[in-house]
């Protein structure tokens, strides 16, 4: 569906579901980040669906490749309410600027009436330029960092089935050094991790922006509940810590594959008024730095069970 007047874009976009090829990366084409513009389709979006979802996702993205304004160059999401997973989403995608050079747009996501996210997007055309940056951290490579999800997998089948990330996202931690344990001591947790998507995913960049995103939230949050909580994956109690990503911000400096490993670099910067801000950096094997994030979350310590 697509609308080639300025009014906003609408469309149903159910979420996937478990079986849904990379759920992880088709569900953030919709869900957090704004339509790249088009001359051929000034505002367009993917519908989103476990069987049909994987072709509109590839059409969109093909759509959004041919753009004058290029690829994606940030985005700034809140989230202002939760989805419930089995009903649709409406999006409406405002168009403010088609430049020559750099081009926005305004997403917001209704369900049930209700506005459940709002997103400022913007795109910019590659140009040649100065470029530096930063020596990336060290680490030891994937595969000698525990894969948490494997452990999931073995000793507790029955999460591992019932969960979508583990089947979508490949993770690998990398064992804390002597100045990550003192951060976190002191309560600024600091976190190094690969991760990249499970699968191989099409050769469209706007694609591979879009599984980024993803992925640069999965872990940055729960770094800042470090000091009392270990991974997700590793803890078979009920968590004392409840998180919630409230905002996030991305901003991306070179092309990557999200198939491919990136090495996620995460710090948390202040911890006050039941909020967590937390930075990262993305890396891609080679010493790239792909991305920067920021994001704020929520973090409360939950009541003792009685």
């Amino acid at each position: 569906m697509l609308n080639t007047t300025n009014s906003p874009w609408r469309s149903r976009i159910p979420r996937p579901t478990a079986r849904t090829c990379f759920p992880s990366a088709s569900y953030w084409v919709s869900r957090r980040r704004a339509t790249a513009p088009s001359p051929a389709c000034p505002t367009w979006a993917g519908r989103r669906g476990p069987s049909a979802g994987s072709r509109s996702r590839r059409r969109c993205s093909r759509r959004g490749a041919r753009s004058t304004a290029g690829g994606n160059r940030s985005l700034h999401a809140y989230f202002l309410r939760s989805v419930a997973p089995e009903a649709s989403v409406a999006y409406e995608v405002e168009r403010l600027r088609d430049g020559a050079s750099y081009a926005a747009r305004q997403v917001a996501a209704r369900q049930d009436g209700m506005t459940v996210l709002s997103l400022s997007a913007s795109f910019k055309k590659p140009e040649s330029a100065l470029d530096h940056q930063p020596d990336m951290p060290g680490a030891p490579s994937p595969d000698d960092c525990e894969a948490p999800y494997e452990v999931m997998a073995r000793e507790r089948p029955e999460r591992y089935a019932e969960s979508v990330i583990p089947r979508a996202v490949d993770l690998r931690l990398v064992e804390a050094d002597a100045d990550e344990l003192a951060a976190r001591a002191d309560g600024m947790s600091r976190r190094r991790c690969w991760l990249r998507a499970a699968r191989p995913l099409p050769d469209e960049p706007l694609l591979h922006t879009a599984a980024l995103a993803y992925l640069s939230d999965l872990t940055i949050s729960p770094t800042a509940a470090l000091p009392w909580e270990p991974h997700g994956a590793r803890s078979s109690r009920r968590s004392r810590v409840m998180l919630a990503s409230l905002d996030h911000a991305m901003w991306f400096h070179r092309p990557a594959r999200a198939d491919a490993w990136l090495l996620y670099a995460q710090h948390t910067t202040n911890l006050s008024d039941g909020r967590a801000m937390s930075r990262g950096e993305l890396w891609s094997q080679d010493g790239q730095l792909v991305a920067s994030v920021l994001q704020e979350a929520l973090i409360r310590h939950r009541p003792a069970a009685t």
